[in-house]
């Protein structure tokens, strides 16, 4: 009785031994540890399909084909919007100038302004690589639900309204996903470093 006590006491202690060095082993699988900055609770990012600038369907698969940083905001944005825009294209410069090709992506939140053209010649206004997306208030809702932004429209007053919105910027790689994001402080060349450790991993 004592020594089947004693051989099962052993197998579980082995099981437990055994799951904290898979565990471990797990952590030590993160190829990009060394470059994260942020924790997240739960999975970010998802499929989605969108309008580009031509107004033709594109999903994240035809979108994200490298490196990309996406940014979720809207074109009537007074302030905003344009500073972190700018800031991920700046950032995009300085990755360029190491050999670093990083796409911007630009998804409006305000479907009922933000036409594909509208939203095609602000990303293109902004860096002449940025992807601009658009979509009906239905694809917009589901893109923004797999990032968890927030966004929410003000009341009209003569068909002008500004719209509250999170303002964090997402790194996602193909074939990998979403890992990491950027708060609106972050410097370019910040995020540049940032961007750069990620891809140097790639």
């Amino acid at each position: 009785m004592n020594r089947t006590i004693s051989i099962i006491a052993v197998a579980v202690a082995t099981a437990f031994l055994l799951g904290i060095v898979w565990i471990s082993s797990r952590g030590d699988e993160d190829k990009f540890a060394q470059c994260r900055s942020s924790t997240v609770a739960g999975d970010l990012g998802g499929p989605f399909e969108l309008l580009n600038a031509e107004g033709q369907i594109v999903t994240d698969k035809d979108v994200i084909t490298e490196p990309t940083l996406i940014y979720f905001g809207y074109t009537f944005c007074p302030d905003v919007c344009p500073l972190d825009v700018d800031r991920n294209a700046a950032a995009v410069d300085l990755l360029a100038e190491q050999g670093k090709s990083v796409t911007p992506v630009f998804i409006s939140i305000d479907p009922a302004r933000d036409t594909p053209e509208v939203v095609g010649d602000f990303a293109y206004n902004m860096h002449p690589r940025m992807i601009g997306l658009t979509g009906s208030p239905e694809q917009i809702k589901k893109a923004s639900m797999a990032y968890k932004t927030y966004y929410k429209a003000h009341p009209a007053v003569d068909d002008e309204y500004l719209v509250d919105h999170s303002t964090f910027s997402y790194l996602v790689l193909p074939e990998v996903g979403f890992v990491e994001y950027f708060r609106r402080e972050v410097r370019p060349d910040q995020m540049a470093e940032k961007i750069g450790c990620f891809v140097d991993q790639l």
